[in-house]
């Protein structure tokens, strides 16, 4: 617990669900949370609920003006970034020839460059100091498409692939770079992939809690972790589908595609 003393961790898409829990385990164990997002009437909320040094940042990671003008705002104050959380993201569940082009683009504009503005905005002082922790909030999606899925899979995979390059390109810096990569978690994120609801109901008693995401995220800060799927079994499920694509899928079709 001690390793969280005093340092600075910055967390988008703070406002409720993963975020939000992942803020709590932060202040509990001595950390300086800088909740990060869109709506700040829940930031403030919620850093009135936790106290202490806990500050709220109105963001919009899809702007890159947004994320420059926050991030100065954070250094000017702190000096550092200790640990981003890059948390913020968004689905559209649907069909491809139903969803539209403007879908695509906002979900790769936050999803995944919303990762990349974060990242760019407090790695060259990481690289300063020569120390920091990049955690990036990834899917099991990233690993296994699904129907109804190519537009929030796709960017989960950019997720993905821009985590473990970087993570290669870092080695021996200081940094730690790590994907976590939950399957579906009980979070509002549904309220907007899933407003018929279908989806929730056929896979409700598969859903991860928030409170055990988070848990994961601080657990591979401390013991910097490059990667950790949730549940373990759906990670094996996604080495044995790069292992045998086509065999896996023919046996986990009806499993897999609920949405």
């Amino acid at each position: 617990m001690s390793s969280w003393n005093g340092k600075v961790v910055a967390i988008t898409g703070a406002s409720s669900g993963i975020g939000a829990k992942t803020a709590t385990l932060v202040a509990e164990r001595g950390g300086i949370p800088l909740l990060m997002a869109r709506s700040r009437a829940k930031l403030e909320e919620l850093a009135g609920r936790l106290g202490g040094r806990c500050e709220a940042y109105e963001l919009d990671v899809s702007s890159t003006g947004s994320v420059e003008a926050v991030f100065d705002r954070v250094n000017e104050k702190h000096g550092r970034v200790d640990v981003l959380i890059n948390n913020a993201g968004f689905g559209l569940f649907g069909r491809f020839e139903q969803a539209s082009i403007d879908d695509f683009e906002k979900m790769m504009n936050v999803n995944y460059m919303g990762i990349v503005r974060c990242t760019k905005a407090v790695l060259p002082h990481m690289l300063a100091r020569g120390s920091g922790n990049i955690v990036n909030i990834a899917s099991l999606a990233g690993k296994i498409g699904t129907a109804k899925s190519t537009g929030y899979s796709a960017t989960k995979h950019a997720v993905l692939g821009l985590t473990n390059s970087l993570r290669q390109e870092l080695a021996g810096t200081g940094i730690t770079v790590t994907a976590i990569n939950p399957g579906p978690v009980d979070t509002p994120f549904f309220d907007m992939a899933d407003p018929s609801g279908s989806y929730v109901a056929n896979v409700k008693k598969l859903m991860l809690t928030p409170d055990r995401v988070a848990e994961a995220i601080v657990r591979a800060v401390e013991r910097n972790r490059a990667e950790v799927d949730l549940p373990g079994i759906a990670g094996f499920g996604a080495k044995l589908f790069h292992l045998f694509p086509r065999t896996f899928e023919r046996v986990s079709r009806r499993f897999l595609n609920l949405k």
